[in-house]
Order: structure tokens, then C-alpha cells, then sequence
């Protein structure tokens, strides 16, 4: 009776009802039951449909042991309204399940949610804007660069491959980018990264793009504090003050308390109920209506820890900086107050982490319409934000970078050479295609093989210089380029025809190598006294 994980993508939360809705139906026993004095074929009590159901959703994934007993019938209640099940005398809707023995069965037909009519879709979030063309009232000419002649000597200093005479070419300045079109620009390659993360054609089935704000994804991003908290603009939108001061009293416990505070019994509870009547009373959840199916989405991630960390970072930074804020601070404190074993309980029959979920899972995550697993969905999000907060609520390192350095290349200027259609520009990293290692190889030598065997013949045509600094060259272009030097010179002959050699004289032969060796001294008789 496993209930299999959902991924992500379109309409999951349907996928996730019809999928129980058949679990239920095929798994849930059915037998003979008797009430008032009448027995009932193939039925169920209420308490017993609790427990099965209960067990199925605590031990799967998609929703998993944070699910009460409390949520189940809550479940089971909406199951009744939409005539999933029926009470034993064919009533359903207006009906009231409790978890007790009250007799149910199931319906001859089990009314699975359709499927909305898929929209259309293109594999590009949103398109860069041509930052190329010119301003209003003014004309850029292009600046000519005088033609340089570089030799080979040159091109062994700088380790390039550049021979003969570089064509003119020209120098493309950049429109200046405007704060309104950096935003743009993350607001493209953060999406098209979400779009990756969760393996989707498209957004649009799981968001609305145009909701999206590019001025928060930047807000949130730069506006922040040494811990990582967004800074507002508008201090109008900031916590009241005794909401903070309450969040930190019960966050810091009890390092926070002082002679100030009361200190009855019961104190940490009468400021845990200010807090959660606060968030209870707000009309829209911190994860927004319009990035609720978002959320659930990613959800299905859950078995790929790493990918759901990132696609979670990503996700939060498109909220509104203040509801982003809010949401740190929220559960900074829920995470400190569940691990926190100074504090006292705070309720006499739910464990303080169980309380945590059930208070907050509703003012953090909920849908606009009444959805049919928007608690049970909520109460996982919710449990895994408090186990992976700080990484979740962090910049993704990556992302910003990837942007940062894609921004300064939008802003440099580009060299055009004669005769190209476009400017040498850096497309989207969504937009990239991915080549083999071995096409990659193959291009790479197919691209270079013409001017290097222009360069090698500059250099054995070459009258100007030494035939000592021929064969050097010669020499040190076979050992970096065997390959190239071997087509040129397949057999020594063919290098020999460079290098011809000259008839030698021999020296005349001299006199004196004639002459009888050295004679040892003989003392004469003039010597004699």
C-alpha cells in the first residue's frame, strides 16, 4: 500500500489526491459490519479508515511522519465532501466525519480530479533584451583599428596562433545597461536555473512568470544583512517591535529573560499564542498565493537532497523581500524552539516540533482556493524548511555568480572582425547546447589546422632569417605540433630540401706538417767552454 513519490512538475498536488483516492479504494479492507441491529456488506468504521489511511501517508515520502492523526481526518472529511467515501445510508457532502465507529463505504465510482488542459509552451522563459541597438539621438560609429602584421617570432611570444596580417576590425561599444536591465537579466537566468533544477519544459505550467519581480530577485540578493536578512526599504513593512521582541524571548530562551519579564507560570506559552495569533490573522501565506504551485513542485524533489536545497533557495528568492524576511525570522525560530530542551513545553499533548508544524504550516504555505492536500503539503515543506533553514534561506553562491559574470560580459566591450555576421557575445548559460568531448576535440583540431600549417610554411619560406633560427623554429613547432609538422615533412627528405647543403673545401695542406717531428735538443761543440 506504498504510495509511490511524485516528482515534480505540473498539477502535482491533483496527481498526489488521485493517486491516494486510488490507494484508498483499492487497499482500504472492507467487511461486514453491524449497526442497530443491522449488518452492512463490505464497509468500514471511521476510526479504522484513520488508522489505515494514517499509516499509508506517515510512511511515504511525499508527506511522511509529521502527518497527525488530526490531519488524516481532516483528509477524511474532505474525502466525504467530495464523495470519495459515503456514510453507510448513501450520504455524503453536508455529512460530518468524526474518528469514530460511524460506518462508511465507497461509492460505485470514485470521482478523480481531471487534469487542466496543458498550455502551451516554449522551451525560453523570457528573452534577453537587444541591448545592441542604438539610443534615441544618438549614432555609435565604429572605430577602425589599424591592421598589425604579426610574425612568427611574435606569435612564440605570446603562444598564439596568429599569422600573416590580422584583418581590420572593429570595436562594438556597448549600450550601458541600466539598472532596470540587470534585473532582467537575473530575473531570466534565475528562472531558466529553476527550470533546470526541476527538469521542465517550461514554467508556465507551475508559474506564472509574469507575476515574477525582477526588482525583489535583486532586493534579496544585495539587501542583506552580515547574517543574511534581507534589509527593507520601507521600514513600514518590518515586524511590530513586540513581535520581535516575543519571536526573540522564546528563540533565546532563557539566556533572553530578564527582571523585566514576568515570570508566572505559563509565561512562555501566553507569548507563544501572541505569536502564532499574529501570522494565523495574515491574509496571504509568506510563500504567496501565486508561487504555491511552485512550492509544491519542488516538494517532489525530496529524495535528491541537494537539488531540493537549491531549487528551495532559488523559489525564496522571488518573494517579496518583506514576506522573505518575515519567513527567516519565522523559522529561525520555530528550528531554535523545537531543538531547544530548556525551554518548557508549550502544549500538554503535542510534542513541541509536531506544534511548531501545526501552528505555522498554514501562514507559510497555503493555496488561494481550498485545495485538497494544501495542509499535508504545507506540514512537509514546513518540517523540511526547519531542518535545512540556514542553507535554504542563503544566496545560492553558483547562481550569483554565474549572473555576476555574465552582467560584466554584457558590459564590455566587444571586437568584431571583418566579415563576421555577429559580434563574439555570450549566449544565455540556458540557452547553451552541449556537445561530446570528442566533437569537442574534433572542432577544436579542425579549427586550428589551417592556421598553423600557414604558420609552419611562414617559417620554411622565411629568407630573412638564419638557418640556425630555421631549424630552431622547425625544431620547437614539431615538438608542440607533431601531428601538423608530420603532413608538411612526412620523410626527412622533404626537410632536407630546406636546408641544401654546400660543396666544403678542404684546407691546403701546410709546409710544415711536412717537417720531421720535433727533434730533442743536442748540445754542440760551440757550446762547448
Amino acid at each position: 500500500m506504498e504510495l509511490r513519490l511524485v516528482g515534480p512538475g505540473p498539477y502535482r498536488a491533483t496527481r498526489l489526491w488521485n493517486e491516494i483516492i486510488e490507494l484508498f479504494r483499492s487497499g482500504m479492507p472492507l467487511r461486514k459490519h453491524r449497526c442497530r441491529f443491522k449488518s452492512y456488506e463490505r464497509c468500514f468504521k471511521a476510526s479504522e479508515a484513520v488508522d489505515w489511511l494514517h499509516e499509508l501517508l506517515g510512511c511515504n515520502q511525499n508527506f511522511g511522519p509529521e502527518v497527525t492523526r488530526n490531519q488524516t481526518v481532516k483528509l477524511l472529511k474532505k474525502f466525504l465532501k467530495n464523495h470519495v467515501i459515503e456514510d453507510i445510508k448513501g450520504r455524503w457532502g453536508k455529512e460530518d466525519f468524526q474518528d469514530d465507529g460511524h460506518l462508511y463505504r465507497f461509492p460505485p465510482s470514485s470521482p478523480l480530479k481531471p487534469y487542466p488542459k496543458k498550455p502551451s509552451c516554449t522551451k525560453e522563459v523570457i528573452k534577453f533584451p537587444d541591448w545592441n541597438e542604438p539610443k534615441a539621438g544618438t549614432s555609435q560609429e565604429h572605430i577602425l583599428v589599424k591592421s598589425v602584421t604579426v610574425n612568427s617570432e611574435m606569435w612564440y611570444k605570446r603562444h598564439s596562433i596568429a599569422i600573416g596580417e590580422v584583418p581590420a576590425c572593429k570595436l562594438l561599444y556597448r549600450r550601458e545597461l541600466t539598472q532596470a536591465n540587470i534585473e532582467e537579466v537575473w530575473k531570466s537566468m534565475t528562472l531558466s536555473r529553476l527550470q533546470k533544477i526541476l527538469g521542465l519544459d517550461s514554467l508556465d505550467e507551475v508559474l506564472d512568470t509574469k507575476l515574477v519581480n525582477s526588482k525583489h530577485i535583486v532586493q534579496n540578493v544585495y539587501n542583506v544583512n552580515k547574517q543574511g536578512i534581507v534589509i527593507l526599504e520601507d521600514k513600514s513593512k518590518e515586524l511590530p517591535h513586540w513581535i520581535l521582541s516575543a519571536m526573540k524571548c522564546l528563540a533565546n530562551w532563557p539566556s533572553c529573560s530578564d527582571l523585566k519579564q514576568p515570570t508566572y507560570s505559563g509565561f512562555e506559552r501566553d507569548v507563544f499564542k501572541t505569536i502564532a495569533d499574529y501570522f494565523g490573522q495574515m491574509k496571504e501565506p509568506l510563500l504567496t498565493f501565486h508561487l504555491f504551485d511552485i512550492f509544491v513542485s519542488v516538494l517532489g524533489l525530496l529524495q535528491k537532497h541537494s537539488k531540493v536545497i537549491e531549487a528551495l533557495q532559488i523559489s525564496c528568492l522571488l518573494l517579496p523581500p518583506e514576506n522573505r524576511k518575515k519567513l527567516q525570522l519565522l523559522v529561525k525560530m520555530m528550528a531554535r524552539i523545537s531543538f531547544n530542551k530548556d525551554l518548557p513545553p508549550l502544549s500538554e499533548s503535542v510534542r513541541t516540533r509536531t506544534l511548531m508544524v501545526q501552528a505555522f504550516s498554514r501562514c507559510i504555505l497555503c493555496s488561494k482556493d481550498e485545495m485538497d492536500l494544501d495542509e499535508l503539503l504545507a506540514a512537509k515543506l514546513v518540517s523540511f524548511l526547519m531542518d535545512n533553514y540556514q542553507e535554504i534561506l542563503n544566496i545560492p553562491s553558483s547562481l550569483k555568480a554565474s549572473i555576476e559574470e555574465h552582467v560584466v560580459h554584457l558590459q564590455r566591450v566587444q571586437i568584431k572582425y571583418a566579415g563576421a555576421d555577429t559580434d563574439a557575445t555570450f549566449p544565455a548559460p540556458s540557452f547553451c547546447h552541449q556537445i561530446s568531448t570528442d566533437e569537442f576535440e574534433s572542432q577544436r583540431a579542425n579549427g586550428s589546422q589551417e592556421p598553423l600549417e600557414a604558420l609552419l610554411e611562414e617559417i620554411a619560406m622565411n629568407k630573412e632569417i638564419s638557418v640556425k633560427d630555421k631549424k630552431k623554429k622547425l625544431k620547437q613547432f614539431q615538438k608542440s605540433y607533431p601531428e601538423v609538422y608530420r603532413i608538411r615533412f612526412p620523410t626527412p627528405e622533404a626537410e632536407a630540401v630546406l636546408f641544401p647543403e654546400k660543396n666544403k673545401q678542404k684546407p691546403p695542406i701546410l709546409m710544415w706538417a711536412l717537417k720531421k717531428p720535433f727533434q730533442p735538443f743536442h748540445r754542440t761543440r760551440s757550446f762547448r767552454m
